[in-house]
Formats: C-alpha cells, structure tokens, sequence
C-alpha cells in the first residue's frame, strides 16, 4: 500500500480525495485509470508525457489504463484556458488526428495492458434527449465557476452554450467507463470534478481526480501547447527534437528534468549543485536532450542528433552565454527580417536582408536563406548574425 501510495503521489500537485484513493486500493483489485487526449493535431507532444508517464506508472503496479480519445470532445473544442470560443474540428480532421495517437502512444505505455477507446463509441449513440438528461445534472452556476468561463462573463465576452458541453461530456466519459481514478493537468480540476459529480448523480462510486502539473512550452510562460506551437511532438526526428530541447533556457531546463525526465529527484539536485559550482549549464541540457531522445527514438540516433547540432553550432563558435530577448510576433506571426531587428540583433530590416543575402544569419546553426519567412510565437531559438551579434530569441503570440 505505502510503496504504491509513493509511486502515485510522486510528482502529482493534488489527489482528491486521497483517504477515498487508500480505500479503493484496499480493495486489492485492479483500478480503472482514465485519461483523456483530445486529437485537436497529429502529434502527441511532451507536455502529453507528464499525463502518460504516470499511467505507466499505474501500469507498472498492476492497474488497469484507458487511453480514452476524444474523438467526439475534439469536434467541439476544450475551451479551458481560451479567452475566445475556440473553432471546432470536422470529423475528418478529428479522425485523422486519432489515428496518429494510437501509433504514437505506445512509445510510453504498455500495449498489452492498455484499453484505447473512443468517446464517440458512447456519444453517438445518445439522442437529443439523453444530451438533455446529462446537462440537467448540472447547473450554469456550476459552470460559471470555471475560471476561464468567470473571466470571460465578467469581460462580457461570449460563450457559446455548445462549451457548456464539453465538461458535462468529459464528466459523462467517467461515467460511461465507471472509471477508479481520472488523470489531468491542473488546468483539467473543473472537468474532472465534474466527472465525480456526474458520477454520484448516475449512481457510482465518485472517482479520484489527480491533477499533475503542467510543461511549458518551448519559450516558457505558456504551457505546451498544440495550438501554439510551442511543442516537441513525440514523433518529430531525433535532430529536429534535439535541436528544441536545446533551444530552451537554462532555467526551463530544470523544469524539463523534473517533469520529463525519469533521473531522480537527487540526481537532478545533483547536476544543480554542479552548475551552481561552474559546471556549464549546455553539458547538462545535453544530457537532459540525449536522455529524452534516446527514449523516443534509440540510443544511436540520439547520439547521432547530438553531433550534428554540435557541428552546426561549432561553425558559429557560439559563446557559453547567450542573452535571451523577447519579440512579440502576433498570432499571424513576423517576418524573420523584422525578428531579427525587434531583437536587436540589426539596425533595420533592410540590413537584416542584407545580412540575410551575406549567408550571415543563422538559426539554430543553420544557415538561413531568406529574411521574409514567418516566425510564429510559441517557439525559442539560437539567432546569430555575424559573429558577434547572438541572442536566444523567445517569440511570443501576444
């Protein structure tokens, strides 16, 4: 019981309600662990790894994992944390998304001890009026307590009602599956809860909400997102994955270790330790990139990703500190001509072109052949103009 108990609480910020979880353990029975990923883009990011890290944990000591796929969520889109309705996705969309998850899961979890399904294998078979009988479970007082939707009713912003459903329908999937434990970011709690809530209503044994943290993406300040393209998908090649692992602070990368990384609690203190004592914080997020692309892909090909960014960065002769500046790029996102002045790294976009034409722009190492190509926020890189002129640039979208 207490080594289970350790294995769960690790890295968890909240267990509601934890006396409820011993009293399901001392069932001695497998319990039915759900997660839910909604296929809103192809790829299965990092941040989706802090989530499915710990159902193999779960694995692990004997419990049983549903991969749910929100198949049917994802055509109406999570509103949570959005200060705008957020468009829906059509079902070809949605399914070509889901089929992507299912190839990539299986990175992290056991095959043989996983149970992947879909909400759509319920959802479609419910008509109007069971949607009615789920939604008088709950109230608009309930919904409004949502920070997100609070904050957009006091601003005097619409909501559409159809994001009322989108808790309501998570909540409904706990249901349907009588699941044990719900996993989640901590930006899930008020869906999740809603899943205990809808439970007790129909009758069953209210579910324990685990929220885990959440990852940054790649510039830091927002999590890592699908949406704004601040993400190493689990997919990507190995240099590619390389190359943004590096791309990150000094600082995230500590971040990067305690969320993603499966080195111990006193191991990542101990690499802290070296730093703080002279050892160059670059050797350390070498270790952290080897360490998560050796997972995704293999050893070699790790190894292979770590040359190539070495070769790349050793024809800069890049210095060991690099000053990190901000540049809003907007949601529509910046020229790089115009990136490269806002950053200060030129005088004018004119020049900025010219340098550009020189072969003198680099970014992460390599070289870059044309100043008009859009930046889009959410992503961090190693911009170099001559030899002198360094900056990592975090873009943000606002």
């Amino acid at each position: 019981m207490q080594d289970q108990l350790d294995i769960i609480r690790r890295g968890a910020i909240e267990i509601l309600v934890e006396q409820e979880l011993i009293e399901k353990l001392q069932l001695k029975r497998p319990l039915r662990i759900k997660a839910g990923f909604d296929p809103t883009a192809p790829d299965l990011h990092l941040g989706h790894t802090v989530l499915l890290n710990k159902m193999r944990q779960f694995q692990d000591i004997g419990h049983e994992v549903i991969f749910l796929i929100g198949d049917f969520t994802g055509m109406i889109g999570d509103p949570t944390g959005k200060n705008a309705t957020r468009p829906p996705l059509t079902t070809e969309e949605v399914q070509a998304n889901a089929r992507t998850y299912t190839e990539q899961v299986f990175k992290i979890l056991d095959p043989v001890a996983t149970k992947v399904v879909f909400n759509s294998q319920w959802m479609s078979e419910l008509d109007a009026a069971d949607l009615v009988k789920i939604a008088a479970k709950h109230t608009v007082a309930r919904m409004l307590e949502r920070d997100d939707f609070d904050k957009r009713y006091t601003a005097g912003q619409p909501i559409a009602i159809h994001e009322f459903l989108y808790p309501l329908i998570q909540g409904y999937d706990s249901v349907a599956l009588e699941s044990d434990v719900e996993l989640g970011g901590t930006d899930q709690k008020f869906n999740l809860l809603v899943g205990r809530q809808l439970q007790q209503a129909y009758g069953q044994a209210p579910q324990i909400v685990l929220t885990m943290p959440l990852l940054e993406g790649l510039s830091g300040g927002d999590k890592m997102s699908k949406s704004l393209n601040n993400y190493i998908g689990i997919a990507e090649p190995a240099n590619d994955m390389f190359g943004k692992l590096m791309s990150i602070s000094d600082e995230l990368m500590w971040r990067y270790f305690e969320l993603v990384s499966f080195r111990s609690l006193s191991d990542i203190e101990d690499l802290r330790e070296q730093t703080r004592a002279g050892r160059n914080p670059k050797e350390v997020k070498i270790e952290l990139a080897l360490e998560i692309v050796s997972r995704f892909h293999d050893t070699a090909s790790a190894d292979r990703a770590c040359h190539a960014f070495n070769q790349r960065f050793a024809q800069g002769q890049l210095p060991d500190e690099i000053a990190e500046v901000t540049v809003v790029v907007g949601t529509q996102g910046l020229p790089l001509a115009n990136v490269l002045k806002a950053a200060g790294l030129t005088a004018s976009t004119s020049e900025s072109h010219r340098m550009v034409g020189q072969g003198a722009v680099r970014i992460d190492g390599a070289k870059v052949e044309n100043g008009r190509q859009l930046l889009d926020g959410g992503q961090a890189f190693v911009i170099q103009v001559g030899k002198r002129r360094i900056a990592r640039v975090l873009l943000s979208a606002s």
